[in-house]
């Protein structure tokens, strides 16, 4: 009988036992009459073991000159080995090449710059670091939808081409839509979420949104990921709570279910361990104030900029909001403070460590007066809008949403040097390849 294929991640439940591995050799070296195989498969990393002694001599020597990525079916027993970073080895029995590279493997070198890694990014990311680096991003997005099944919410997957803006016409990738006309790349899906939510109560979505935008930042990507909720009846502090309470549930599950993921990338969990509830707030005129203080040449009315925001969390070690901004420096649809209709009832969160803002949310205009008047501010076609203005004039509602940036979030929880790392794909300023 054929020994069991196993992974990686299941090797500590085979102990001395004799198991099948299907995986690649991302590394080797060898020592006279043994050779050292770095494993991969998937699943995780291990070392594995082949004496001389129990190979013919081609076949050793053949384990001994293997490529680096060559694809490989191996037998071996499991031990246990406490040198080991994962405390089992295998050692090889049987050995059989499935695909060895003609070529050496382009990025087999320890340095290399990033343009160079980037352009070879389909081979960059079977490297150790960007692996976990992408296994912790899918336990992020895993924790963002068992967040929202927990909580009764409703997935709606909103569209990707869309007649009607949802933040600024200036940064919108536009498209010829057949007899249509001029359509855009998603910004958003908020508005989408608001009619959905007049159905549904309370509903989410997890998808890639785009930006025009010719920034180089380590913080912006021209397409990334967003998740965006909307809830009925919710107002400005019932969203803000709902805010932290995802973050706060994103962090704890990356620290139960991807420690390891954490630890192999150097990250300092002992920083994410301290993000607990209630998260830090000012709001935007107190925010004025410090800055001010600080020395930055900044007026009331202007946005923050990434500086502003670093120097403001980093007062911090949790999250911090940042609401009420100025009425004239946010989006059309934001509910007006009825306390001081100079500013909306809205919202940044700033990650600590300079990460910046993560979320972008608000209260939702729900008059339609008020909306029209808005619309025609921002000098926006009313009749793209009828549908928008729909919602308001057919049992609407206080509703309130958020959005929250994955990459940047992905960027903090793994403290990245930059944002390109925390995508697969990365699709930057003048980069589309691979």
């Amino acid at each position: 009988m054929d020994p069991k294929w196993v992974y990686i991640k299941d090797f500590k439940k085979y102990i001395d036992q004799t198991v099948e591995f299907r995986g690649w050799v991302w590394n080797k070296r060898s020592s006279g009459k043994i050779a050292f195989l770095q494993l991969r498969d998937g699943t995780g990393f291990i070392q594995g073991i082949a004496e001389k002694k129990n190979f013919d001599d081609e076949t050793f020597e053949n384990i001994r000159k293997i490529k680096m990525e060559s694809s490989i079916i191996l037998q071996g027993t499991i031990k246990k080995d406490e040198r080991s970073p994962e405390n089992v080895e295998l050692h090889i029995t049987s050995f059989k090449k499935v695909q060895e590279p003609i070529e050496d493997y382009p990025i087999s070198k320890k340095e290399h710059g990033i343009d160079f890694l980037m352009e070879n990014r389909h081979l960059w990311i079977r490297s150790r670091r960007q692996f976990h680096i992408l296994k912790i991003r899918n336990e992020i997005l895993k924790a963002i939808r068992d967040f929202y099944n927990q909580n009764d919410f409703t997935l709606i997957d909103t569209p990707i081409f869309t007649g009607s803006i949802g933040e600024s016409a200036g940064n919108t990738f536009k498209l010829d839509y057949f007899d249509y006309g001029e359509v855009y790349l998603a910004q958003t899906g908020q508005l989408y979420l608001e009619a959905a939510a007049m159905s549904f109560g309370k509903v989410y979505n997890l998808g890639p949104t785009f930006r025009s935008e010719k920034s180089k930042t380590r913080r912006h990507l021209i397409e990334f990921w967003m998740n965006e909720a909307e809830v009925a009846f919710y107002k400005h502090e019932d969203n803000i709570k709902l805010q932290e309470s995802l973050v706060s549930f994103i962090i704890q599950r990356v620290l139960e279910n991807a420690s390891d993921d954490l630890k192999e990338i150097g990250r300092d969990t002992n920083k994410l361990q301290k993000i607990q509830l209630p998260f830090e707030r000012m709001t935007y005129t107190q925010a004025i104030d410090f800055l001010k203080k600080k020395g930055f040449e900044i007026e009331w009315g202007e946005d923050f900029g990434a500086d502003e925001e670093s120097v403001l969390a980093s007062q911090f070690e949790k999250p911090l909001f940042v609401e009420k901004y100025p009425r004239k420096a946010k989006a059309f649809y934001m509910q007006p403070d009825e306390n001081n209709p100079d500013v909306v009832l809205c919202d940044d969160l700033l990650a600590p460590e300079g990460y910046g803002e993560i979320i972008g949310g608000s209260e939702r205009i729900w008059e339609e007066s008020i909306l029209i008047d808005r619309l025609k501010e921002f000098n926006l076609p009313l009749d793209q809008y009828q549908w928008y203005i729909d919602l308001r004039k057919f049992g609407s509602v206080p509703h309130s949403g958020f959005g929250l940036g994955v990459e940047r979030t992905v960027a903090w929880i793994c403290g990245l040097e930059h944002i390109r790392e925390a995508i697969p794909f990365a699709r930057t300023l003048y980069r589309v390849y691979p």
